[in-house]
């Protein structure tokens, strides 16, 4: 019995070794990165929401400060992320008999650039969108419109992290 305790105790500890930086979110880390920096995202769309610029790039540092275990640097990151915001559109999905929207969409893109320090292959530059359905009679102002931002960018953000840290 003693020596199934060791056996497993022993297996266990080299499972666990050989793991290396690995979190639960599915996030694997490389070998010494411990910092990463989000350079402020600038608003290149067309029609541009006061704001919007300052919510994604809080969201996307406070999105990777949760779901990993890297330490937030306003300069020289292991890792970093740039880029600019290159959609915000409103715009009809469907219509009624009387050809008015029967259904809006908002669609918000991202442009995202992102470096590895330690490890230039892993590179990326690629674009990002969402989009929110509301009905067609509703004006998107105030709580509406707040959610709609709310669960783009958190869809939006959560994408990006898969794509370069969970190599989704």
């Amino acid at each position: 019995m003693k020596k199934f305790k060791i056996l497993i105790l022993i297996f266990s500890l080299g499972l666990f070794y050989n793991c290396g930086y690995y979190s639960f979110t599915g996030i694997s880390l490389p070998a010494g990165t411990r910092t990463y920096q989000v350079n402020y995202f600038q608003n290149e769309a067309p029609l541009i929401e006061p704001g919007l610029e300052r919510t994604f790039t809080n969201s996307l540092a406070d999105l990777i400060q949760n779901q990993t275990s890297l330490q937030l640097v306003t300069s020289g990151g292991d890792i970093t992320y740039e880029g600019e915001i290159t959609e915000y559109r409103i715009s009809p999905t469907t219509a009624t008999a009387d050809n008015t929207a029967a259904q809006n969409r908002l669609t918000i893109g991202v442009r995202v650039r992102y470096y590895e320090r330690n490890n230039p292959d892993n590179d990326l530059n690629q674009q990002f969108s969402f989009f929110y359905d509301y009905p067609g009679q509703a004006q998107l102002v105030g709580a509406q419109k707040d959610t709609a931002i709310a669960e783009i960018l958190e869809r939006i953000t959560q994408d990006i992290l898969n794509a370069t840290l969970g190599k989704w």
